[in-house]
């Protein structure tokens, strides 16, 4: 196993690099100068768990159900009940992109 300019071995720091998602990606990316198979996990993460990540709250935030103050009935605000679809699709993407996490954090440590 090769070492990496973090004292850390190859498969370690690999691993790490998926921890924290893209966060951790970021840091690594910027940290390590040397090993390029931990640069590589650290923009792989980075460019995989960010847009999900982002895509994912924004079908979230759409579809949620919303609650707004003033101009509706009564000047006491109105309900919207969402979308109940796109937060179920939101919530199946979480949980593929957690499934697809635990895989690369394996896939990387070995």
């Amino acid at each position: 196993m090769a070492k990496t300019s973090m004292n850390l071995e190859e498969n370690v720091a690999s691993m790490l690099c998926y921890i924290g998602a893209f966060v951790t990606g970021i840091i690594f990316y910027l940290v390590e100068k040397e090993n390029k198979t931990v640069r590589f996990h650290a923009l792989q993460s980075t460019l995989t768990f960010l847009p999900l990540m982002i895509l994912t709250n924004i079908i979230w935030w759409i579809g949620r159900p919303k609650w707004s103050y003033g101009g509706g009935f009564f000047g006491y605000g109105s309900f919207s009940p969402g979308i109940p679809a796109l937060v179920w699709v939101s919530w199946g993407l979480w949980a593929l992109t957690g499934l697809l996490w635990l895989i690369l954090v394996f896939k990387a440590y070995q």
